[in-house]
């Protein structure tokens, strides 16, 4: 099956029905208005000289363009190859990498894009999404010229998504997605989540990640669902915006969807038609999805993934927790993956046990242009996340750290994210994030970085005896620093390399 197919299908039985909105300019297709307006992307692209397997860059804001260059791309066996808008200073960096022939972008990014292609001879064309600017042509001209598009490839083995690993452990790689191994995932998704072509999904988040790909486009579309884009988030326009469009399905990340639920808060109940959220993009807190439950009585899914899947490593269920449950399990693996834990030799661990989450039955054709890295990330068949973790008696999988920040503290491993719960259960925190610092020995120094909610008083010495008796960890060593914010990540997770080098040229400052 091809990504681009799902949009079709559903277009030759309810070809009224809406599809794509696009929440800030509303702006909306039906599923027939998309097929045209994708076939003429498809034709403009062709006409620019893009054939198959060659890279179309996206470098926008959320918006309806950007969701018809990536359909576009796909039509003709194109790659759509996404750069976040945040990475904006590293643009040569990404587009050396994939080389695009063709960038589409947004008129705001215009000196950032002129200093990139005169960096990466590769890009022989520029086109503006917002009408002719120097150097670049015009999208809306283009798509008027009605261009016909050349006949489908058919690969379903073809790469067609092409976007990038966050680089916690190195320089970010681009992962590679093919149609049909992203688009079983993303039925499997479907399923779990009992999405309908009646619901309405809703994704704030950056398009350029493979989150919103598996999250809000690809299987909402496998249902015949429809589906909603916004650029511009804020937590009181947001909140209007899902009402307004009466959202059955929100996709987010914790912090997202904890400004939804102080934004309920404020008002007294949640959006109105919503039924659940989908969160991905870093560790769900239990403390937030309780809260949800108790407070909005909405569930939050959590799925665990990563860029180079086209799906979940596990997911949740859309059903409200139970009191007293484990709210750190995240949820079974999906019908199209086999999750085993293996030791440190690749021999499965007994169950309950920890060790490194490796999965088969459809993952990234690999990395572009490294294929050693690739080989190290999939020998034996087996994609290994980099991610320790846990397979219960039920299946169900917890996720405990990735290897990386993994802390040594006085030859004893810390998991980061024993600690970050501790914290987070306190009143007034926020967030909460631990790494280890150098200490002049063999160890690490473990430092706490806490964030507050608005209004919130505490100290140090105050969270540091509340959650003495809720780790197993000797916290003598512990520091903890409460500071106005911590470094994120474009898909919304607390970002630890950018929080470590912070801290050494010492511009983490701390309120108390």
């Amino acid at each position: 099956m091809l990504m681009h197919r799902l949009l079709s299908d559903v277009a030759q039985r309810t070809p009224d029905k809406m599809a794509l909105r696009w929440v800030d300019r509303d702006k909306s297709l039906t599923y027939a208005q998309a097929v045209e307006q994708m076939d003429r992307m498809a034709g403009l692209l062709h006409d620019c000289g893009i054939r198959k397997g060659d890279r179309v860059g996206v470098f926008a804001h959320n918006g309806m363009d950007y969701l018809l260059a990536m359909l576009g791309a796909w039509r003709i066996g194109a790659i759509a190859a996404l750069v976040n808008v945040k990475f904006a200073d590293d643009l040569e960096y990404y587009w050396a990498d994939h080389e695009p022939s063709v960038v589409i972008y947004t008129h705001d990014l215009h000196d950032v894009v002129l200093r990139a292609q005169r960096a990466v001879p590769s890009v022989k064309t520029l086109i503006c999404m917002d009408g002719p600017q120097p150097g670049a042509l015009s999208l809306p001209e283009l798509m008027n010229a009605g261009f016909a598009p050349p006949p489908d490839p058919c690969d379903e083995s073809a790469i067609a998504h092409l976007s990038y690993t966050s680089g916690t452990t190195g320089k970010p790689k681009g992962a590679c997605l093919a149609h049909e191994p992203t688009v079983r995932a993303t039925r499997c998704i479907a399923e779990r989540l009992q999405i309908r072509a009646h619901d309405i999904s809703f994704g704030p988040t950056a398009l350029s990640s493979s989150y919103q790909l598996v999250g809000n486009l690809l299987p909402p579309l496998s249902a015949g669902a429809s589906i909603h884009v916004m650029g511009k988030w804020t937590q009181a326009t947001g909140w209007d915006a899902i009402e307004a469009a009466a959202a059955t399905v929100l996709i987010g990340n914790p912090t997202l969807l904890d400004e939804v639920l102080r934004e309920s808060e404020k008002r007294g109940r949640s959006p109105g038609k919503l039924r659940m959220a989908l969160t991905g993009g870093g560790p769900l807190p239990p403390t937030l999805k309780a809260a949800w439950r108790d407070k909005l009585a909405l569930p939050i899914v959590e799925g665990y993934g990563q860029s180079e899947l086209g799906g979940f490593v596990a997911l949740g269920y859309p059903e409200l927790v139970p009191e007293g449950a484990d709210l750190v399990r995240i949820g079974p693996p999906l019908p199209d993956k086999e999750v085993r834990i293996f030791s440190a030799d690749d021999k499965p661990v007994p169950t309950g046990e920890i060790g490194d989450i490796a999965l088969t039955g459809g993952f990234m054709k690999g990395y572009w242009g490294k294929p050693e890295k690739t080989a190290e990330a999939t020998r034996d068949g087996w994609l290994r996340t980099g991610d320790l973790g846990v397979i219960d008696a039920d299946g169900y999988i917890t996720l405990r750290s990735r290897r990386a920040e993994l802390i040594t503290v006085d030859g004893i491993a810390w998991y980061p994210r024993d600690v970050e719960e501790a914290l987070c259960e306190q009143a007034g925190v926020r967030q909460a994030a631990l790494i280890g610092l150098p200490n002049g020995g063999s160890g690490q120094l473990p430092t706490a970085f806490v964030t507050l909610i608005d209004g919130a008083a505490t100290d140090s010495e105050s969270l540091k005896a509340a959650i003495a008796s809720k780790v197993s960890y000797d916290l003598a060593p512990l520091a903890i620093r409460i500071v106005e914010e911590l470094p994120m990540t474009p898909t919304g997770k607390i970002s630890k390399a950018d929080l470590q080098a912070l801290v050494a040229a010492g511009a983490m400052a701390c309120t108390s």
